[in-house]
């Protein structure tokens, strides 16, 4: 068990230490035009679900607080970036989408941001190494699910 522990411990930190660095490079890309990279993580969230994503949705996508998120949503929505509806499910709840300015930035930034993020990727993962880091990172996922 110990030698597991550590072995855990170990993998743990060298994920996070990766994570950590290549987010801050991708922070530090001059690819954001006047957009903080959560604000694109809302839009990135938003463009992948045609009919809007509920507030409880958009804090479980881009892993922020519930208050973290009604800021930056507000804020977006006074820049025309996102746009509340109704939720036909819930009478009380809103859905957020897109609006079209958003998608258009979402679309721009969104390219250049998925090519830098292949070149920070390949630099030093083969394709076989990116499917078994997806892979393992799609269990630790999927095991954080479970109750």
């Amino acid at each position: 068990m110990a030698g597991t522990t550590r072995l855990a411990n170990e993998a743990w930190e060298a994920l996070f230490r990766a994570q950590a660095t290549i987010a801050r490079e991708f922070e530090a890309a001059d690819i954001w035009a006047d957009l903080l990279p959560n604000e694109y993580g809302v839009l990135y969230a938003l463009s992948t679900a045609p009919d809007g994503l509920r507030m409880k949705d958009l804090i479980d996508d881009v892993l922020l607080t519930q208050a973290g998120v009604s800021r930056l949503v507000a804020r977006m929505e006074q820049r025309g970036l996102v746009v509340r509806g109704d939720d036909p499910d819930d009478g009380r709840a809103c859905r957020l989408r897109l609006s079209a300015d958003g998608a258009a930035i979402q679309r721009r930034i969104g390219a250049q941001h998925a090519d830098h993020v292949a070149r920070a990727m390949t630099r030093a993962l083969s394709r076989t190494q990116l499917e078994t880091l997806r892979d393992l990172s799609t269990a630790l996922l999927e095991g954080s699910r479970q109750p």
